[in-house]
């Protein structure tokens, strides 16, 4: 091989040969014929034969015996030719990975959010962002205001769907409203209660409890509820921050539970859970979007904001 001259070889081959020409020889791989080859990259066979002149030129050796059937490589040829088609599909899928990069979007999206919006705007807007992009990692997490203001703090989270949870957080934080959160009481379908019409909060003192802690800002609007109705609070309570126990607790004890209105109603349409005629929450704030004051958002997050709030307009306009 003292005719490829090594040392040299490689910076004539890569200022000559370009990618139709690695195009073609891939080509030739998959038919005898230069016409044919000319057809699978898109030239005339003129201008096949030109290229491959050319590329037998920058190699310095011949690539392919011509005989009356078409092309047939000679052993270094086939060497190159097994390359060149390696190269090929390695590019395809290059390429193919790029689109679907630039299609499906990439990287990471972490979110925090109160249980009350995640049935209808967070989970409605994690499913289309990820229809859009489909390589994007969105995390959720938290499930209580007083949880997600932290995390936002924190910076474990780029945006907050919830509401302040102190009086302070205006300061470090911006809001903007998405939509009011309306709570209810309920109990397990089989429960005492269940049968009764009319009740009042003063009749629900002596039941045990499930309520979230005294943090969050749900918790203390029923400690408002229990003051307007001049009772003391729950004795036999158990506080529980996690949607999903809280859930599990109410449907395997008698206990009474205070929860958004979103988070129970499948469970009440699936007859698991039984709201209860009693009105509360009338004074509780909407939840919104919370961001870190004077900080813009990535553009995932953006997208996954604006999002947010064309969910939340059907929500805003009147019955």
């Amino acid at each position: 091989m003292e005719y490829l001259q090594i040392p040299h070889a490689e910076p004539r081959l890569v200022n000559r040969l370009r990618l139709k020409h690695w195009a073609l020889l891939a080509a030739l791989a998959e038919t005898p014929t230069l016409h044919r080859a000319a057809q699978a990259i898109s030239v005339t066979q003129p201008s096949a034969t030109k290229m491959l002149a050319d590329i037998e030129q920058a190699f310095q050796f011949p690539l392919f015996e011509r005989h009356a059937r078409g092309l047939r490589a000679t052993p270094l040829g086939q060497e190159v030719i097994d390359y060149a088609r390696q190269a090929q599909a390695g590019f395809t899928r290059f390429l193919e990975g790029l689109e679907i990069k630039r299609r499906g979007g990439h990287g990471q999206l972490v979110v925090g959010a109160i249980m009350g919006a995640a049935p209808d705007l967070v989970a409605r807007a994690v499913a289309e962002i990820k229809r859009e992009r489909p390589l994007l990692n969105v995390r959720i997490l938290g499930e209580t205001s007083d949880q997600v203001g932290p995390l936002l703090a924190r910076h474990d989270i780029e945006l907050a769907v919830g509401r302040f949870s102190t009086p302070q957080q205006h300061n470090s934080f911006t809001f903007t409203p998405l939509a009011n959160e309306f709570m209810e009481l309920v109990v397990r379908s089989g429960h005492p209660l269940a049968r009764k019409r009319t009740l009042a909060l003063g009749d629900l003192a002596v039941w045990p409890w499930v309520l979230q802690p005294l943090t969050s800002p749900a918790r203390q609007l029923m400690e408002e509820e229990f003051t307007a109705a001049g009772i003391a609070s729950p004795v036999n309570l158990v506080e529980c921050a996690s949607v999903f126990a809280t859930l599990q607790l109410l449907q395997t004890s008698d206990a009474v539970g205070a929860l958004p209105e979103s988070v129970v109603r499948d469970h009440v349409r699936a007859r698991l859970l039984r709201a209860l005629p009693v009105p509360i929450g009338q004074n509780l704030k909407g939840f919104g979007v919370l961001t870190r004051r004077d900080e813009p958002l990535s553009e995932p997050a953006a997208a996954f904001v604006a999002h947010l709030q064309r969910f939340a307009q059907p929500l805003h306009a009147p019955a």
